[in-house]
């Protein structure tokens, strides 16, 4: 009794003072709200916001199964002027607690993000930013904590949904909420939120992320030549799906959610400025458009020299202009008068008609002893490629993290994406490989990683190098991968080839989508122009990777049908093009690396190692080979090419040559004894011979302490038996106890009795 009255007592003392600050005890204990996402195979996304990070502008926490993410989102304003972008950052980290795991790093604590984070954090990001309000420019971050994982389910998707609920519930202007959904497809059966084991047997991986009416938002996967009917119907499928989260997190806003803060558009322009900036600038950027004589660096110089023309003349002139709003009445009416002319003339700024390619050239085999290479042009896009060839133990090993959170992959091949700055004739400082260099690596590994045979012996890098870019840069990484694989003597199931199609839109005052155009293969102006980047690549039969990001806030899903329909026409002009130049893998080249497995016996295996591995060590050196060994008497040998193996055989034969006389099993040999041990003599047969143990419990048929008891001496000769080698260690088994043994026997048989 006097437990529950200090109890009480402490209860009453704690409501009282949270009281008098204004603080109520169901703040702290009955202010979480959870609404519950039902989809249409049983699976429940659950929603959760209230109880965490409550200083944070908005929280929430999304589980699907038994993995949970908990995203924070705070925004601040910026002072100063526009800086003409969304400050957006998104920080996805996954913790190793949340999956049961210790970091494996000397300091045991989280290090800089893997590349998974960055997958992860730039499909957050694309799925969120286009539906903040033009004009908005605050400092917003997203923070993504993993809190826990079940290895089902990625936490990617999760993640997403999470991000969209922590927005819609803050007071941070945003015109959400989205769902995000991942798709699978087994035995052409669409398959919602699938668990790990299932994509393990899915044809296609894909995250679709849609808002209210069924707007597209962001689309992101991969998959195994999946047919084009079949991803069509996993898209609207997956849009269908997304419909519920959108509801949810509704819900969700509706119950706990703040009202949104007041938001100004800073970068209004003054009408009298925007008027005065199109009189003087409409004419003659139509003309710089319309000019096709123009190339990238040119039509940019033209369009900077009008700029800086029109804002002095504008100043000039006075008013209230100043050269920052100038500048941003300027780039509003080029964008306008650019899409005008594709919206009403379907005029594009180099002469191509909407469906049309940019000029494709190709070329394979630039150096010699590359063990592929290739360049691909198309337009001002151009990129080279190169294979490597390397022994599989050279691949890097995964994190423990990834295959408890669903990252596991076969890692035989390896696509680094690299963008040096002089490919937009720019200058900058080298630095870290950048999230965006991540991401389109990763988007054109994607497209080929289906493609590679089963069982390749070989560890495969292509590196892709953009040399020039206008455009594309990661599709064209795909069509000069594929080409360069081949020119290696990978045998691909199949070359593939990628394409992006662009969207111009035009809305009527409802805010409905009233006109539209396509784009094919667009350059870099009708990226930055436009309102979609929609990539595709894939073979002559299938799909393999998809990306697509939108600038507007969703588009309907029969845009992004004719978007698949018109990459997926494109893809096939693209490969007859690649076929032209090399249409199937080469069967072999003299520079092609070689792997042989050598049997090495067990007794020569110190012999082929040397002391402390010096002999292997020499011979790679001077070969250039890398020797690893595969069990205990097998030993792997990688060459480079056939020339370098071909010297590696010469050495490991000179060490494997056999010096030794024939031995026969049970045959009686003269030993002499080298050096006497405390458990031992040791002993040689011959003298190239490497001295051998001869223990005491095989000296003597009594038992042995030292050999110096039997009046053994260093250079004396003994009789032994042979009995071969050790089938574990290789040493040989000699016996002087065998030879003892048989000659007592002998004895004691034709011993005569007395008379």
């Amino acid at each position: 009794m006097t437990v529950l009255r200090r109890l009480c007592r402490s209860w009453s003392i704690f409501r009282t003072l949270h009281t008098r600050r204004g603080l109520s005890t169901s703040a702290f204990l009955c202010d979480k709200v959870d609404v519950k996402a039902e989809f249409s195979n049983g699976r429940t996304l659950c929603l959760e916001s209230g109880g965490y990070a409550r200083m944070a502008d908005g929280a929430a926490v999304a589980t699907l199964g038994n993995t949970s993410v908990l995203i924070t989102a705070v925004s601040k304003p910026r002072p100063g002027p526009s800086p003409g972008f969304m400050p957006l950052t998104v920080d996805y980290r996954q913790k190793y607690a949340a999956a049961g795991r210790i970091p494996s790093n000397y300091l045991r604590r989280e290090m800089a993000p893997t590349d998974k984070e960055i997958l992860t954090g730039r499909v957050i990001d694309r799925s969120v930013r286009p539906l903040f309000p033009e004009g908005f420019h605050g400092d917003t971050q997203l923070s993504c904590q993993l809190m826990a994982v079940d290895g089902l389910y990625d936490p990617d998707v999760v993640s997403i949904n999470a991000a969209s609920a922590a927005l819609a519930v803050s007071d941070i202007p945003w015109e959400g909420p989205v769902g995000a959904v991942r798709v699978g497809l087994i035995d052409g059966e669409v398959i919602v939120q699938p668990t790990r084991r299932e994509l393990s047997k899915s044809s296609l991986n894909l995250i679709v992320t849609a808002a209210d009416h069924k707007l597209i938002v962001m689309l992101e996967g991969g998959g195994d030549n999946v047919l084009q009917q079949d991803l069509m119907k996993a898209i609207k499928a997956g849009v269908k799906e997304c419909q519920h989260v959108v509801r949810a997190i509704q819900q969700l806003a509706r119950d706990t959610g703040k009202p949104k803060r007041p938001f100004t558009n800073l970068t209004t322009i003054p009408q009298e400025v925007l008027q005065a900036v199109s009189m003087l600038s409409e004419t003659r950027l139509r003309g710089i458009f319309t000019d096709f004589s123009h190339d990238k660096v040119s039509r940019d110089e033209a369009v900077n020299a009008l700029r800086q023309d029109v804002t002095q003349k504008v100043m000039e002139e006075g008013g209230s202009a100043d050269p920052h709003t100038t500048h941003l009445a300027f780039s509003q009416v080029t964008r306008r008068v650019f899409r005008e002319l594709l919206l009403d003339e379907e005029t594009r700024c180099d002469g191509r008609t909407l469906d049309e390619l940019r000029p494709i050239s190709c070329n394979v085999d630039l150096f010699r002893p590359l063990h592929g290479s290739s360049l691909f042009q198309r337009g001002q896009t151009q990129v080279q490629c190169t294979v490597a060839f390397d022994a599989p133990e050279n691949m890097p090993k995964l994190d423990p993290l990834l295959e408890a959170t669903g990252g596991h992959r076969d890692r035989n091949f390896i696509l680094h994406y690299t963008f040096p700055s002089f490919a937009t004739n720019e200058v900058s400082r080298g630095g870290p490989v950048s999230r965006r260099e991540v991401g389109h690596g990763a988007l054109a590994e994607k497209a080929l990683r289906p493609l590679l045979p089963p069982s390749f012996p070989f560890a495969i890098l292509l590196t892709s190098t953009v040399l020039e870019s206008n455009g594309s840069s990661s599709m064209a990484s795909v069509c000069g991968g594929s080409l360069a694989l081949m020119d290696a003597g990978v045998n691909l199931s199949a070359p593939a080839a990628g394409v992006a199609i662009g969207l111009v839109t035009r809305y009527d005052e409802t805010g409905n989508l009233a006109d539209y155009k396509l784009m094919t293969d667009i350059l870099g102006i009708e990226d930055y122009m436009g309102d979609m980047d929609f990539k595709l690549a894939g073979t002559s039969k299938g799909i393999t990777a998809l990306q697509a990001d939108m600038k507007v806030a969703g588009i309907p899903l029969k845009v992004a049908m004719e978007a698949v329909q018109k990459s997926t026409e494109a893809k096939g002009t693209i490969l007859a093009i690649m076929g032209d130049t090399l249409s199937r893998p080469r069967p072999e080249k003299d520079t092609m690396p070689v792997l042989e497995k050598v049997d090495v016996p067990a007794h020569k295996r110190s012999r082929v190692m040397g002391p402390g591995g010096i002999h292997m060590r020499r011979i790679q050196a001077e070969t250039g080979v890398q020797l690893s060994w595969e069990g205990d008497n097998v030993l792997s040998v990688f060459a480079p090419n056939p020339a370098a193996m071909e010297e590696a055989r010469e050495n490991l034969q000179e060490l494997l040559s056999d010096h030794e006389p024939n031995l026969e099993f049970g045959g009686v040999y003269t030993a002499s004894v080298v050096e006497l041990r405390p458990q031992g003599v040791m002993v040689t047969l011959y003298s190239t011979m490497n001295p051998v143990l001869l223990h005491n419990s095989q000296l003597d048929t009594r038992k042995v302490h030292h050999p110096s008891a039997l009046g053994l001496e260093v250079g004396q000769e003994i009789k032994v038996k042979y009995f071969g080698r050790d089938p574990a260690s290789g040493q040989m088994r000699l016996s002087r106890r065998a030879l003892q043994a048989s000659n007592l026997a002998f004895k004691n048989l034709h011993r005569t009795e007395p008379v």
